[in-house]
């Protein structure tokens, strides 16, 4: 995938559909999802190119979509993890 453009269209998607599959109640308004969907993204290519040699090359790659949301649901997760409110 090339340029910083493309990742962070690459990260918004993958962010937007991670955020779908595990709703919540989040903040950060729109640049939130954009900036944990592009390291989701960075997450899940480099855990998919480190164990199943896969990684986010390709736009219109499955792997590489896959690779992205699952590395998205791992970012979602630690961040609601680390901002959760302490009842």
């Amino acid at each position: 995938m090339d340029g910083v453009i493309g990742w962070i269209v690459f990260g918004f998607i993958a962010g937007a559909i991670a955020r779908t599959i595990k709703p919540g109640q989040r903040g950060g308004g729109w640049l939130a999802p954009i900036l944990l969907g592009v390291l989701g993204a960075v997450v899940g290519g480099w855990i998919g190119h480190s164990i199943f040699s896969v990684g986010v090359t390709e736009f219109w790659s499955l792997s590489a979509w896959l690779s992205a949301i699952v590395g998205s649901l791992i970012v979602l997760g630690i961040w609601g993890i680390v901002t959760r409110k302490k009842a």
